[in-house]
């Protein structure tokens, strides 16, 4: 409800309900001298124009009736000859729904009772005009130069809009708004996308858009999901702008809770060092594996392994303390030789001086895998993997009987095919197959069993082989490197190269 006296205009903003008019708030503003001596079409147009700027929140989107005892405005409307002012101040409306109709002054009570009210402190108080502009509104066209904050639509807009391309601009943009054009249209106040799955979304930008990508990742609906799963949720909220993907791969980034949470990738590892062995049984790895449930009272396993020949040693235990471990190594020694190095991770069971007495007697150089970098024992952690696998697939239902497994685990594991030293780790030790207890079906099984009992013939096959042993270690020994050094390049090509200075701030993996 709007209404104008001859030095003040007021507003009532009400709703309907139930047929009854509910008034939610009053406004009335005082006008300027100049503004006192307009006609009365421009003081009743004056106060319409002054309720839309006070309630504009209200009213954008919204179906409007104005109720005014002034029955010239509802034709003004639809006037082309009036007045600039007049004009200026119709053009400002169009962008509301607004309709007009005709009411008594004597009806329109709670506005024409503000519009006579008097100001006791306006002269007190500094007096000032009442807007007669809307935010945003008065050019029609949405500038771009030096603004931080201009919507990514600038152009698109102005065109749609407006009709009209900025000047200055360069052919080659001009020919790509032209091209991007057909794909919007505006509905105002928003300029909308049709998209490439033929979806309309509203097109958004600036804090408007952080905020949606916020709401599709942080919020309790949004799940901190990967930066793909978030765009999908904007593009299903029905919002667009051109870099959705590139913004949510940001914050995902950004994000402490899912960077926290998040697991270590191949491109976060650092570069391999392959631990290259020259001679057989020279570095051993040990580690323990378990505990596992109770079998004939064992419940590990300790693990022994040659990087050269991954030739594999295991015993089960009943416990994983030192005393088991020194009495492995010796059986260990007194087997294949003293070695020069020994590899073990941080455990306590390795880490205590019965274990580094035993070392110190024998010689042998112990390193130790750091905290944060287990690979450095990787050649065991691999064979643990291998073993495990073997046991679990023979142990059946019953787990208790894995002890009994664990002698036939290592004779299938020894005699495998390695692809690193590219033969067996049986016949790389001994120097020829091993017998399989298998039925060996074939027309000269005569021939083979001959062969075999002659031992005249098997001696001097033997002595072939032993001297052919050597040249297939020195076969493996360059196999192993070639297949280290692929696997390395393999490896290192994915890593991300990243460069820490002192004072920088990371974040540290908890495993």
């Amino acid at each position: 409800m709007c209404d104008a006296s001859d030095y003040v205009v007021g507003a009532v903003l009400g709703q309907r309900k139930t047929k009854h008019f509910q008034p939610i708030h009053y406004a009335s503003k005082t006008m300027m001298d100049a503004q006192a001596h307009y006609t009365t079409t421009k003081k009743e147009l004056l106060a319409v124009v002054y309720a839309f700027e006070k309630f504009r929140p209200y009213l954008v989107l919204s179906k409007t009736i104005v109720y005014t005892d002034h029955s010239d405005l509802k034709y003004l409307l639809a006037k082309q000859d009036a007045k600039p002012r007049l004009l200026r101040w119709i053009l400002l409306l169009q962008e509301f729904d607004v309709i007009i109709p005709d009411k008594k002054g004597a009806e329109n009570l709670a506005a024409d009772h503000l519009s006579r009210l008097e100001n006791p402190h306006q002269g007190d108080l500094e007096k000032k005009e009442i807007t007669k502009i809307f935010p945003l509104e008065t050019p029609r066209m949405i500038s771009f130069h030096g603004d931080s904050s201009t919507p990514w639509f600038a152009d698109i807009a102005n065109y749609h809009v407006g009709n009209f391309v900025v000047k200055g601009m360069s052919s080659q943009k001009k020919k790509k708004i032209f091209k991007d054009v057909r794909h919007y249209f505006w509905d105002d106040p928003y300029l909308f996308r049709i998209c490439a799955d033929q979806v309309i979304r509203r097109c958004v930008y600036g804090q408007k858009a952080i905020d949606i990508l916020t709401t599709c990742h942080n919020r309790p609906t949004g799940g901190h999901h990967g930066a793909n799963y978030t765009a999908k949720k904007v593009f299903d909220s029905s919002f667009y702008w051109p870099t959705i993907y590139r913004d949510a791969h940001d914050m995902v980034k950004s994000c402490d809770s899912c960077q926290r949470q998040g697991k270590i990738s191949q491109k976060d590892e650092m570069p391999q060092n392959a631990i290259q062995v020259c001679e057989i049984f020279d570095v051993w790895g040990i580690d323990f594996i378990g505990p596992f449930p109770s079998s004939r009272g064992n419940k590990y396993i300790l693990e022994a392994i040659d990087y050269l020949s991954k030739w594999v040693e295991a015993k089960a235990l009943p416990t994983n303390d030192a005393r088991v471990i020194v009495k492995f190594l010796k059986s260990l020694f007194a087997r294949f030789r003293t070695p020069r190095a020994i590899i073990s991770d941080r455990g306590t069971y390795f880490c205590n001086d019965q274990f580094a007495k035993v070392i110190l007697k024998y010689g042998v150089t112990y390193h130790l895998s750091t905290a944060y970098h287990l690979q450095t024992s990787g050649q065991v952690e691999v064979s643990n993997h291998g073993l495990k696998r073997i046991i679990e697939r023979t142990v059946g239902e019953n787990r208790a009987l894995w002890s009994d497994k664990l002698d036939d685990a290592l004779w299938a594991f020894r005699t495998a095919f390695k692809t690193p030293i590219g033969c067996t780790t049986y016949n790389l030790v001994y120097g020829k197959a091993c017998h399989l207890p298998i039925k060996l079906e074939h027309k000269a099984y005569w021939a083979l069993k001959h062969c075999n009992f002659n031992l005249k013939t098997a001696g001097d096959h033997r002595k072939v082989q032993m001297n052919e042993l050597n040249e297939l270690r020195d076969q493996a020994y360059d196999k192993y490197l070639i297949y280290k050094e692929k696997t390395k390049n393999i490896h290192d090509s994915k890593i991300k190269n990243r460069v820490f200075n002192v004072g920088d701030r990371v974040l540290l993996f908890n495993s």
